[in-house]
């Protein structure tokens, strides 16, 4: 007795008409193949995608942290050669990179509205208009 009902289900109507049973393979082909595919092959070229967003929409002043581990501030960006330089420690040596390698961009983007609150101050934004 198999243990995946499945199976089970396969060799009864093996068992029953022996018609149905090519059916039910291909069936259970498809089925496999689906959920490798939803599991296993989608999320990963989501996750390239969004890794591929992320290296185009990289500025300079923008904090990084390469695959090695390496943390600085980008300097330059050629796009010609596809690679960036950064600034690392406090002695300000400057690294040639590919981009590639970036792994995590730490600068946070402020929005509009975040700079507007700082200029007012931090307790205008709950001060209530008249």
């Amino acid at each position: 007795m198999n243990n995946l009902p499945v199976l089970d289900a396969a060799q009864a109507a093996a068992q029953q008409g022996g018609g149905n049973q090519f059916f039910v393979m291909i069936i259970i082909y498809v089925a496999i193949f689906a959920a490798l595919y939803f599991f296993l092959i989608r999320p990963n070229s989501k996750k390239k995608k969004e890794e591929a967003e992320l290296r185009n929409n990289l500025e300079i002043g923008d904090e990084i942290t390469t695959i090695g581990g390496i943390v600085g501030r980008v300097v330059a960006i050629k796009e010609d050669e596809d690679s960036i330089i950064i600034e690392t420690g406090s002695d300000r040596n400057k690294l040639k990179m590919k981009k590639w390698a970036i792994s995590t961009i730490n600068t946070v983007k402020e929005k509009p509205e975040q700079k507007e609150a700082e200029k007012k101050g931090f307790f205008a934004k709950f001060k209530k208009s008249e």
